[in-house]
């Protein structure tokens, strides 16, 4: 409670309060706990006190969240939390943190600061410029603009060099207000469209308009920022690609320019240097390198052709994903890739997800539909007979082909194409059973992940906007049965997660797994999805203890998310390097010369007995020609074989990664290469 009409109590992230004057700021706070603290904090982070013991919910963070326009303009919820300016004046009970270089929050201040003085420099360079909008993003910021004249790679430079002398002149960052009718009109004044359309769409008639201004610069802004332009300390200006405004290639095309920003030079050159390594991890490129996939123009893009030795791993992922669903209690199923339409309207997705679909194919007796997903598929097994209680719970599992449309110029390699195969399961229960099944299959995501060499994941909690019902089915009660019982699985297995609001499924709440690969960026892959709605479309049944008959809940899984897609981040995570266990061709064999090729057989002879995947090198080349040859491959183990290896039965083995290991018996070797495979371990 506030002591007078004129105080306000401040309670700090260490539990203490302080009662201060309304109107203090938080940069007056941070000065009077540390002079260092106030130079150090870049924003500063509050929420009502009233409304701390609600959970708040997270907003997303990849880049299309974090660049869409409602974060950009629309009125910030003065009930949640949220980040303001060092110098916002603070009217309320508040708990209030300062953010400094430390926080993951801050560096997107900083870049979004960044992006406002790249706007400067592109106006100052090019006044007839006119502006679109700035975001930051997970991996730096871009700004919209449209110019007539197409910008160059001299004039990025020179943008880029403006910057620097803009953060140089050390303008501070004010927020200023401006009746909407004003701000509209001097927009319009200066032909600057695209601000225009930002404050018809998230702002009301009478009401006044968030403006940001540094120096002679002002932006239609919400914020929040940096104090001033000095703090954006590192940036580079990375490229420039075209867009159509709002999407449309009717309207005027824009020039999107790329830029990232950090704290330092140093965390810069790291970043940097990690990109370095991402490309060299790209997984188009060592497909192709080690001929394991292609996609081809002449059948169309975002259509997979698994060559032999991506076929091998493909094989082992399946065959690994079968036995582990048979182990754990599931019954593999098998469903047609096209059906009738009727089916995907009764399910829904013929409303909600038509965007993703392939067009409907006419036939003679009706219009059949590709599957974009195999859960009617699954349901129709599952009403196929009779159910009771007894029965529950019943677990199909598929991986099944599906087919969705993605737009021409969104696809990327194998993680995103428009036929793909789906380790999909379903699982049909009692109500009481959900929150058991829930956890199984977050063990089973948990072995996916550690059986192929992933150590990390994060979590995600999508629910449904209570603000937003058009986009969902189903009733208020049905959604808090149903998010709850999620939520309570997770805080039972003591599991951290974070919650995303409006990023649910239409038919219900879901857990999204993150798995963070070798350079630490996340992918999305494992999820695990509660539904309440499908088995009320198909009206679904079991005959209870009571005798009676009960609609059971249903829960979409998938661990991989799709084979494509988890091989994809499989080849960049190992650089192509697979474990012995995964890798299409595990023993390379060197026979030094002619002499010695029928030794080199009797080896291949043996290993292939034991399981093992062989290449035997009997060209007429120089051994080291061979090695390399072979190394290209990244093959875990190459055996060289010459007369002393003849005379003894031996090898000498040549370890990926480690070198020259020195002469081995071969039978020593086979059974260090078998228990190694045998526990799908993911070193050599």
């Amino acid at each position: 409670m506030n002591i007078d009409a004129r105080s306000i109590q401040v309670q700090l992230p260490d539990g203490s309060a302080r009662t201060v004057p309304a109107g203090t700021t938080p940069l007056s706070i941070a000065t009077d706990i540390s002079p260092r603290l106030a130079a150090a904090a870049v924003v500063a982070q509050i929420s009502p006190l009233q409304a701390q013991s609600v959970h708040a919910a997270s907003t997303a963070t990849d880049e299309e969240k974090s660049a869409s326009e409602s974060s950009m303009y629309a009125a910030e919820d003065a009930a949640s939390e949220r980040l303001v300016d060092l110098t916002t004046p603070l009217t309320e009970d508040v708990a209030l943190r300062l953010l400094t270089e430390k926080d993951v929050e801050a560096l997107k201040v900083v870049r979004h600061s960044a992006a406002h003085v790249m706007a400067t420099a592109v106006l100052e360079l090019f006044p007839e410029t006119k502006l679109g909008h700035g975001p930051a993003t997970d991996s730096g910021f871009f700004y919209d603009f449209y110019r007539s004249t197409a910008f160059t790679p001299e004039d990025l430079k020179a943008i880029e060099d403006r910057m620097a002398v803009i953060v140089a002149r050390d303008e501070k960052f004010v927020r200023e207000w401006e009746p909407r009718d004003e701000g509209l009109l001097r927009f319009k004044a200066e032909n600057v469209f695209m601000k225009m359309h930002f404050i018809e769409r998230f702002t009301q008639p009478g009401e006044k308009i968030s403006l940001y201004r540094n120096g002679a610069f002002v932006d239609f802004c919400r914020g929040p920022h940096v104090p001033s332009t000095s703090r954006v300390k590192a940036f580079k200006v990375m490229s420039i690609a075209g867009a159509y405004w709002l999407g449309d290639e009717k309207n005027p095309q824009l020039q999107r320019i790329y830029g990232t920003a950090f704290f330092s030079k140093k965390e810069m050159e790291e970043h940097f240097a990690r990109l370095e390594e991402a490309q060299r991890r790209d997984h188009r490129v060592l497909g192709k390198q080690l001929d394991l996939f292609s996609i081809q123009d002449i059948a169309g893009p975002g259509l997979v052709f698994w060559h032999p030795k991506g076929g091998i791993i493909r094989k082992l992922m399946e065959d690994w994903m079968r036995d582990e669903c048979i182990r754990r209690g599931y019954d593999m199923v098998f469903t047609p890739h096209v059906m009738r339409h009727e089916l995907w309207k009764i399910s829904g997705h013929a409303g909600f997800y038509a965007q993703n679909m392939y067009t409907p194919i006419e036939l003679d007796d009706a219009d059949y539909q590709l599957k974009p997903m195999n859960c009617p598929g699954h349901i129709l097994i599952y009403k196929n007979t009779p159910k009771s209680y007894r029965d529950l719970p019943v677990r199909y599992a598929e991986l099944g082909n599906v087919y969705r449309y993605e737009r021409s110029g969104t696809m990327h390699g194998l993680l995103r194409v428009r036929g793909f195969t789906q380790d999909d399961a379903h699982i049909f229960c009692t109500p009481e059973q959900i929150e058991d099944e829930v956890a199984a299959c977050i063990d089973f995501a948990d072995a996916v992940l550690k059986t192929f060499g992933f150590a990390e994941f994060k979590v995600e909690l999508s629910t449904w906007d209570p603000k937003d019902k058009a986009s969902f089915v189903g009733s208020e009660d049905n959604w808090a049965l149903a998010i709850g019982s999620l939520e309570r699985v997770l805080q039972r297995k003591g599991i951290p997660y974070k919650t995303i609001v409006g990023e649910a499924a239409f038919y219900g709440p879901k857990i999204d797994i993150k798995l963070v690969d070798a350079l630490g960026r996340l992918w999305q892959l494992s999820t695990v999805q509660f539904d309440f709605n499908l088995p009320a479309r198909f009206e679904l049944e079991y005959v209870g203890e009571d005798g009676e008959r009960h609609q059971p809940v249903m829960v979409h899984r998938a661990l991989f998310g799709s084979v494509e897609r988890f091989f994809g981040v499989l080849i960049e995570h190992y650089a192509g390097a697979f474990p012995l266990w995964l890798a299409p061709v595990q023993v390379g064999l060197v026979p030094i010369s002619e002499k010695h090729i029928d030794y080199a057989k009797k080896v291949q002879q043996q290993l292939q007995l034991a399981g093992l995947r062989v290449e035997l090198d009997d060209r007429n080349e120089k051994m080291n020609a061979k090695i390399r040859d072979l190394t290209m491959q990244k093959i875990p183990y190459l055996l060289i074989m010459g007369d002393k290896e003849t005379a003894a039965n031996a090898v000498s083995v040549r370890t990926r990664g480690k070198g020259d290991q020195g002469s081995m018996p071969l039978a020593e070797f086979i059974a260090k290469a078998h228990a190694l495979v045998s526990s799908q371990s993911t070193e050599l």
